[in-house]
């Protein structure tokens, strides 16, 4: 399984999603609607099923998934 795909699966559980509507270009906010708050409990659910830590500073950056996928191989 590719990290897409994990990432993919968390986002889904996450934000309880279809897993249709998440693709590597696909806004958090404006596509998979997600808000501050859904935001900051999927950086937690990342670091829990990745075992990393992710800095605050790092997550301002995170718009879309492929930022998330990127963010999660740079810290794993």
């Amino acid at each position: 399984m590719s990290t897409f795909e994990k990432v993919k699966a968390v986002i889904v559980e996450s934000l309880n999603i279809d897993g249709e509507v998440v693709t590597e270009n696909a806004s958090l906010s404006e596509d998979l609607g997600a808000d501050s708050l859904s935001a900051v409990e999927l950086i937690m659910a990342l670091e829990d099923k990745f075992c990393i830590s992710v800095p605050e500073d790092a997550s301002k950056d995170v718009r879309t998934v492929n930022d998330l996928v990127m963010l999660v191989n740079a810290l794993a």
